[in-house]
Formats: structure tokens, sequence, C-alpha cells
């Protein structure tokens, strides 16, 4: 079978069945960006049909060749493409958590062909049941989650109730709390949670709070589910919190009860993942109150300035992002917690330093770092995903024998982070609380799982990937285990006796094989094959591959199937005793749960120490105080310095508190002012994280959010332009900005006219300035901004710095107007410098672009003319961004406009002109520069325009 054959199955129907599926498929109502998948052949292939099958065939196959017609032809006929089982699954994943889809998965009803039922359906935050299909054989790297909001507006206030379930973690969370009308701090709190879908009702009274919400909810990159209005009453929520809660206190005395909005949340919550439907689910959640006090609040357009999360535009490089340059995680639950702490920096300078004593602690034991990572991390399961397994009835023998092979392994690990030598007391005392001590007790606690599974399970064949109870475990089983231990006896003796007639060495140059199509097989190598040649009564090829000849005798494949056999029939008789033990394994879900989490915290601060040391100029620890100034020497933005072919400039950083509150950042383009700005949000992020910094040294004071106005994106489809999207980016800032705030403005009010533009951006300034007292950096093309700086003390300018060399170069024109051709070298420095830059040197970026000589003269001779002041003459030299300038009277433009009109008005009048050689042409214009060369000598406009040509 081909390759595109087993990608894409035949799809085979009878006449009556096609027209039955085809009237079946078009009855279903349009359902808009949902994908519906139809199970073929108990699941061995899935098809899909009308618009679902024209863009799978372009999505997955890149072409549509592969859509066949039924019941007509191309122009009447339902498009229809049909998937292999790993094609299907892959796209589902990609379907949901990439492109933000929702899928649903129609399954024959009693085998017809023609009458469908929805088997299970998914969305973007809720994945249960499709989970076991599209992560058996892949990792599960991050969580999807649902959120539900409920809010109403009274008193001109805004009351906003959320609630968020982790069907997985079993985890409920609420939280209910006054917000801005811009949403910001429920925008915060969904990039804190990494929101995937959110729940809200429908468009009411309140119109245009919805519209903001659905806005935000967007801009964040959360798929929005509209629900009934009556699924918001939280008349039954006690009832069914009782349901689902652990025992403990009674469900009345919930403190949660009392957030009548979260409440509402939460009932729809619950009902949209149809969590009372599954009775594995009661009694085992617990719920939380989510406070946004907790941590450092982010907004969408901070997320995306500060490269925290991977984009589509990153391409193949995994460090383009914070989150993929600080991935050296060996664990799921690893990269899972480093996604929620990047999201969710510390506010509390006690946490902060714990997570930094312990990086300090790994960053400088080398080989305790490289021991714990590439020998008892990379061998950890997902435990979250084993406890949800054993929780719902999922789980194998397979997956006790894993958690087995992790308990007998603990010991080791809490050994090795025991034997720490390079600790003091405090960094023993940390060990002990976050690690040692918690996993002491876990090994306690799962010593009787241990035991269970020595007792009852075949550790031995588990050895070979066999997974079943030991023989003697129940009598009925001892009798059939005989059999197939007889059977595996003539296996091996006839691998023996093979190895003899071929003269090849058993185990070495003949393998034998457990086949999952052929069973015990032999294997050689393609070069040894030729052995088979010429015994085809003895030795029955099976297939040839990369690896080499599969082959096997008449008594192999005999004792083959009747060990399979066997074994059939003892799992059979062991699968009663298998779900008991599985049952008692499944009791010691809460511990498997607490290892997870410890797991997952060693290996993120163990990746924290890893990227810390790699980097090209290793990390250093941040000083971090809780009020105070930003003092960061060589400062570097971690993910540019990794790309290929860069050599980064650092730069420091002071930002002074009285002082340098302020920033105001001018300066050529492309010369660094966005990077700069950026790469102290991500400096102050990575220390409250807990991470090392990319600093030679680095003294920062915990903000409570960081809030950015970055780039100059549109999204015309929602009828937002791209002036508009940057108001309400700097609304949301204004309102939410306190003084303990990191704000980063680069290039704000350039969507509108330049005078509307700068009076924008300068009350805005005036506004944070004054009013908010917050730390900001501003990057501006507007140099008049800068002129602020005279009016507060604690503004301050700073310029990215370029070198001007202003070099003369003969040619053709500066020959014909008997003078030279201006030509000013702009090299980009990188660096940062104290006070202002008045130019942007746009047309030196048009220069590079390779723009026409034409349009570049023009452009130069407008922005002499529009601008209040001029460059430098035409002489030699070079300066550093401060250009001398030379103000022109009106009378001096106006005469010297006068002066080229004549010139020119001579030299067009010249007889001949349009036959002469450019030889002539010079001639002519020469004595023309003669002749007006008093006139020219005694006019500096006319010479700057000459200068700039």
């Amino acid at each position: 079978m081909s390759k595109e054959t087993a990608d894409r199955p035949d799809l085979e129907l009878d006449k009556p069945t096609e027209q039955g599926f085809c009237r079946f498929v078009n009855s279903l109502p349009q359902q808009e960006n949902t994908i519906r998948v139809f199970e073929r052949s108990n699941g061995d292939y899935y098809s899909v049909h009308g618009a679902d099958a024209e863009y799978v065939a372009n999505v997955v196959y890149k072409t549509t060749t592969v859509l066949k017609y039924l019941g007509g032809n191309a122009s009447t006929g339902l498009p229809s493409c049909t998937m292999s089982r790993m094609v299907t699954e892959n796209f589902l994943r990609d379907a949901l958590l990439k492109y933000q889809l929702r899928v649903e998965i129609y399954a024959p009803l009693d085998g017809k062909q023609s009458t469908w039922k929805v088997s299970c359906t998914a969305s973007p935050g809720n994945l249960q049941q499709v989970e076991e299909m599209l992560f058996a054989n892949t990792e599960m790297v991050s969580v999807p989650l649902v959120m539900a909001v409920s809010f109403r507006v009274s008193l001109d206030q805004m009351r906003v109730g959320v609630a968020f379930i982790d069907p997985a973690q079993r985890t409920i969370g609420v939280s209910e709390f006054v917000d801005n009308d811009v949403f910001s701090n429920l925008e915060s709190l969904v990039i804190q949670l990494g929101v995937r879908e959110c729940l809200v009702e429908p468009e009411s009274a309140q119109k245009l709070e919805h519209k903001k919400l659905v806005g935000v909810l967007q801009r964040c990159g959360v798929v929005v589910t509209e629900c009934s209005r009556s699924h918001f009453s939280d008349s039954d929520i006690v009832q069914d919190l009782g349901r689902l809660l652990a025992p403990s206190a009674p469900v009345a005395s919930l403190p949660e009860l009392d957030l009548k909005r979260a409440m509402g949340a939460l009932a729809v919550a619950i009902w949209y993942l149809n969590l009372l439907a599954d009775e594995s689910n009661f009694g085992g959640f617990a719920i939380t109150t989510h406070s946004l006090s907790h941590f450092m609040k982010l907004d969408a357009s901070a997320v995306q300035a500060l490269n925290l999360l991977p984009s589509a535009t990153d391409g193949a490089s995994k460090t383009m992002s914070l989150l993929g340059l600080l991935n050296h995680c060996k664990t799921s639950q690893g990269q899972r917690l480093l996604a929620q702490w990047l999201k969710q920096p510390l506010l509390s300078a006690e946490a902060i330093e714990d997570r930094l004593d312990l990086v300090e602690l790994f960053f400088n034991d080398i080989e305790m770092r490289a021991v714990l990572r590439s020998t008892h991390l990379r061998s950890m399961p997902d435990f979250k995903r084993l406890s949800n397994r054993f929780q719902r009835g999922f789980a194998s023998l397979q997956d006790v024998v894993r958690v087995y092979q992790v308990v007998v392994a603990l010991p080791a690990l809490v050994d090795v982070l025991g034997a720490s030598s390079g600790a003091d007391s405090r960094l023993k005392s940390l060990l002990e609380t976050y690690y040692v001590g918690e996993l002491h007790k876990l090994t306690d606690r799962l010593q009787a799982l241990r035991s269970l599974v020595e007792e009852k399970v075949d550790l031995d064949m588990a050895d070979n990937h066999e997974f079943m109870l030991r023989a003697d475990y129940d009598e009925g089983l001892q009798e059939t285990r005989s059999q197939m231990d007889r059977e595996m006896q003539r296996v091996h003796e006839e691998f023996i006796r093979t190895s003899s007639a071929l003269d090849l060495e058993a185990g070495k140059k003949l393998k034998l094989e457990k086949h999952s199509t052929f069973g015990y097989c032999m294997r050689v190598s393609r070069t040894d094959g030729s052995r088979l040649r010429g015994k085809s009564t003895k030795f029955f090829e099976l297939s040839t591959q990369k690896t080499g000849v599969f082959f096997t005798t008449s008594t192999m494949r005999d004792a083959s199937r009747s060990y399979k056999e066997f074994s059939e029939a003892y799992g059979r008789a062991q699968a009663a005793l298998v779900r008991e033990v599985i049952c008692e394994a499944a009791k010691y879900s809460v511990e498997l749960e607490a290892l997870n989490k410890i797991v997952a915290h060693l290996d993120v601060v163990l990746s924290f120490a890893e990227a810390s040391s790699v980097a090209p100029i290793p990390y250093t620890r941040p000083v971090v105080s809780t009020q105070g100034d930003f003092k960061l020497v060589a400062a570097r933005h971690p993910c540019l310095e990794v790309q290929d072919g860069v050599s980064f400039i650092a730069n420091d950083v002071d930002l002074v508190q009285g002082e340098s509150d302020f920033v105001i950042i001018t300066g050529p383009n492309m010369g660094g002012k966005s990077t700069y700005i950026r790469q102290i949000g991500v400096i102050a992020l990575m220390a409250q994280v807990g991470c090392f910094v990319p600093c030679d040294s680095a003294q920062v004071s915990i903000v409570d959010c960081i809030l950015a106005r970055v780039g100059a994106g549109d999204a015309q489809l929602k009828g937002v332009s791209t002036f508009m999207a940057e108001m309400l980016e700097t609304a949301s800032i204004l309102k939410t900005a306190t003084s303990r705030s990191l704000v980063i403005i680069d290039e704000l009010g350039r969507g509108t006219s330049t005078y509307d533009g700068f009076g924008l951006a300068w009350a805005i300034s005036e506004h944070i300035i004054n009013e908010i007292k917050c730390k900001c950096l501003f990057a501006t093309h507007f140099h008049e901004l800068t002129e602020i700086e005279a009016v507060y003390p604690n503004v301050d300018n700073r310029h990215v710095m370029a070198r001007i060399t202003n070099s003369n170069t003969s040619n053709a024109a500066a020959t014909a107007t008997g003078g030279t051709y201006g030509c000013r070298d702009l090299t980009l420095l990188y660096k940062i410098g104290k006070g202002v830059c008045d130019q942007s040197f746009g047309i030196h970026v048009a220069e590079l672009a390779n723009f026409p000589d034409s349009v570049l003269r023009l452009a130069k001779r407008k922005v002499e003319e529009l601008e209040d002041f001029g460059g430098k003459g035409p002489g030699d030299g070079s300066s550093e961004m401060d250009v001398d300038k030379d103000e022109f009277s009106k009378d001096e433009m106006a005469n010297g406009s006068h002066i080229i009109e004549r010139f020119l008005g001579e030299f067009t009048a010249t007889p001949g002109l349009d036959k002469m050689d450019p030889e002539n042409i010079a001639k002519r214009v020469n004595e023309l520069r003669g002749k007006y060369e008093s006139d020219i000598s005694a006019n500096r406009w006319v010479q700057n325009v000459i200068a700039t040509l």
C-alpha cells in the first residue's frame, strides 16, 4: 500500500447508501467555525464533506485534487475527502489548538452508513471527549481552559464574575472584581490563566459593554461562545457543587457562594463541560478563589511586544519567543508550568527570592543539574494525564507499571537532591521545603502501591513490553501461562535451529523480533537476506524494510500463532483481575497529582538554570526590591542575542525615581529604539518569574503590571482602524496603570495627522507624568516631544546613536552642475546616549531600500522646505547625531527659488538641447554656472539645495 493510499483510504459506498448519506449531510445546519468528521470502519479512517472537505484538502493535503464528489460531478456532487486515523488525529489537534475550531465527530447508528449520530464534540477549551484520541501518543504541553464571564453595570460600576475549570486537574476557580469599561482586569486574568475559550451571555441591553468584552477576548486569542442566559442561573449551584467537590466542610458554608456573579458563571461552565454526566467527577474537584493581586498584570499588547509566547511568524526557530528560549524542560508538566509562570510573574519579593535561590543553586552545581535532567526527569511520565486516566477509568496495566517504575526511582532522586555540596543552610532548607520533604512523604505513601505491583504484576514480562498479572496470582491463570511458556520455548528453539542452518550468530547477525503484524519472526540484514534465496520451502520471507528482511519458518509461525492465542486467552481471563489492580492503583491519584506538581516545579527551575548557563553570555542573578530604581548594566535582549548572525550590542539602563521615571527615546529608524525598550520589559518579567537575566548586573524593582502600546496593526475585519486600535490600547493603559507599573509605548500617534498625533502624544505623556507617576519608556519620532524634559524634572531624553559621514563622490550630475553630489552615509551604532536626536533619517532608510534617485532627491528637497532647520553643508566630516542647524529666512528662500527658476529657464531654452550629447550638456551647464556664480555664492539656501542633489 502506497503512503498516499494509506493517508487517504478509498471511501466505497453503494449507490443507495451514497445518496442517503448525501441527504443527511446536506440536512445538517450550518455551524460557523465547526468541522464535522465522520468515523469509518470503526475508526480505521475518517471522512469530511462539503466545505469541511475543501478546508482539509487545502490545509492538510495542500491540493484540491484529493477531493471526490459523492452523488454527482464536481459541480453537483458533495465534495468529500478521507483521512487515515493518524492524519485525522494530527489534523484535529491543529484544528482545536492552533486554528481554534470546534469539532463534531459522527459515528454510524447501528452500523448503518446512512444514519449517523454525534459521538463526541470538542472545542478549544473542552477536549475531554477527544483527549485520549488526540494525546495517546503525544505530549500534552498546553492545558485547555474554559472560562465563563458574567457582568453587570450599576451605579457607573462594572462588576465582573468569572469561573474557570480545568477538568484534567479537577480544579475550579472563581473570582469577582470591579473592572473598568475596557475590561483591563479581565484581560489580565485571561492572560494569566491562558484561557482558550470563554462562555458569555448573548447581547442584551448592555450591548456596548458586550461588544467591548468580545473585543478584549478576541484580542487575547480566545474563542467566544455565547450561551443562553438561563444557563447563568445559580439556583442549583449548591447542589451541583455538593456532588462535584471533595467532601470536607458543608458546601453551604463555602465563602465562594457569596460571589453571586461568579456562581452564575460557574453554573454555565459546569453545564458546558457536562461534568455532572460523568460519575467519576463526583467528589473529585476542589474550588479556590483566584486573586488578581497575586501576580503581575499583563495585557495582550505586552505579551506580543515582549515575545512571551510563540507566534505564527516565528517559523522554525523556537528561540524567537521567551517561552521557546527558556524551555529546556524534560517533562510535559514542566513545559506547561513554564508557560504558566511566564504569564503569572510574582509580586511577592520573598517568593521571587526563593525561586532565584533555587536557580542559583542549580546554576552553580553543574553536575547535580546534569544528573537530575538527564537521569531522573527524562524518565518521568505525565502524572497529570496518568491520574486523569485512572480517575476516568481509561488506565491500563501499562500505566500501573509506569507509576511503579517512578516509585522505585524516587529514593534515588531524593538522594541526589539531598546531597548538594554547594548548598548553605538556607538553600538546604529550600530544597527540603520544595522537594526533599515532600518527596519523602510521597515515597512512604506510595510504598503500598509498590508492594501491590510487585505482588500481582509480572514485571519480567513488562520488561518485554507485555503487561500482565503474575500467573500465581490466580490459579486459573497458571495453566494458560504454562502453555504460553511452552510455545515461547518452541519459538526460541526454532530461532537457535535457524541460526545454525543459516550459519548466522544468534542475537547479532540473526535477530528475533516481535512484529506488530507478523508476531514472532526473525530478521536479517538486507545483505544477509541473500542466504534465504532458494530455500523457500524452509524460510518464508514476510517483508523487506530498511531495517532488514523479516522472515519465518513453519514451526515458528505455528508457535507464534499459538502463543498469541494463549496470550489473548490469558488477557481475557485476567481482565477482571486487572480491573481490580487498576482500581487499587487509582486510589493513589492524589499522590500522583502532588508528585506532578513537585516534578514540574523542579523541571522549570532546572530549565531556568540551564537557560541561564548556556546563553551566549551567561545570565546574572538580579537584585529585586519592592520599590526603587531600575539599574541594568550591559542589558541584552535574550531572544535577539541568540539568533544566527547577530552580534548584540548591550546597553545600560537607568530608571531612577524622581530623575528618569519617564524616558523618551528618539533616533533613526532601525536604530534599536524598540529593542531597547522591549528588552527592559523582558528583563523585568524574567526577574519576577524567578529567572536570571541577560545583564552584567541588574537591580530591579517589582512592578505590578507591564502595559504596552506597540506596532501599527489594525483589525479591518472587525471594523477597527490602525489609529482606533492604537487609541483603544492607550486608553486601557491610562485606566489600568498605577504608580508601580511599567509602561512601554512605541510610536504613539502616527495613525493620524502630524499635529493631532503630536498633541495626543504630549497630552498622554503629561497624564502619565502627573497623574499615574509610573516608570514609562516612550519611543517616538515626534522630536518636539523631547521639549517636555524642560517642563518636568523626572523626564530624561535619550537617543540611539548613529554616525553620519558626508562623502563627496563625482558623477555625471555633479559634473553637469559644476559641483558635487553630496552623499551622507548612515552607520547605526545601536548604542543609547544621553540627549536628543533631532532627525529620524527616514530618507537614509529609503536609500537602503534602493529608492529611485529622483524620488530621494525630491524627498530631501521637500524635507528642507518643510523643516525649520537644515543640515550641514556639503563639506567633508562626520558627526554623531547632532547636525548643525542653519535657519533660512523666507526672503532668502524666495530669492533662491527665483535664482534656480532663472537658471533652469535659460538651460531649457538652449537651442538644440534635445540633440546634445552629455559632454555638450555639461559644457552648457558650466557656462550657466559661471554666469550665476555670484548669485549662488550670495544665497545659502541655493547652496544647500545643490548639496542635497
